[in-house]
């Protein structure tokens, strides 16, 4: 197909243009897939819940410019997680006072700490809190020590196999 037979095409059935080799695109694709996979595995082998970990491969991803703000992003995920555990404590506290409306108004002040820090440099990854906040809400787990360190163990799995897979990929593939 040449360039004039692709441009009379619609645009929603053109090629997509990925801006690398089809031989780097490759590569690219079979290290995320395999460091991915591996990731996989080990978070099974400890017996760790598999979404967990791709939730701190998510987060990872959100700002995958530069080890900063990756780093960045798995500590507003990991602060997520720990907001998301205060919003539930308080949603109980405040049910015998305030009936259905402690949700939203326990919601609303968690929403408005971290929309609040969207300009701030470390902390701005709105989408890595929230993230960390679905995280634990979908974990359901007890409020202990030990559940923290689990979705902590597992979101750095997640985290480690993001920075693997972006360092691979810089040195191999791009």
């Amino acid at each position: 197909m040449n360039s004039a037979q692709v441009q009379d095409m619609p645009q929603a059935q053109q090629p997509a243009n990925h801006g690398q080799p089809r031989g780097k695109f490759i590569l690219w694709t079979l290290i995320a897939s395999v460091v991915a996979a591996f990731a996989a595995w080990l978070s099974a082998a400890f017996s760790l819940e598999v979404w967990v970990m791709f939730a701190g491969f998510i987060a990872w991803f959100t700002r995958p410019t530069s080890l900063k703000n990756s780093t960045a992003a798995m500590l507003c995920l990991w602060l997520g997680i720990a907001i998301g555990a205060m919003a539930h404590i308080v949603t109980g506290a405040l049910v015998p006072s305030l009936g259905h409306m402690a949700l939203p108004v326990v919601v609303f002040l968690a929403a408005n700490v971290i929309v609040g820090l969207r300009s701030h440099g470390i902390l701005g990854n709105m989408l890595a809190w929230f993230l960390g906040m679905v995280t634990y809400f979908a974990a359901e787990l007890d409020l202990a020590a030990a559940s923290f360190m689990h979705l902590a163990f597992a979101t750095t799995i997640g985290g480690l196999a993001g920075y693997t897979c972006q360092a691979l990929n810089r040195r191999f593939a791009e």
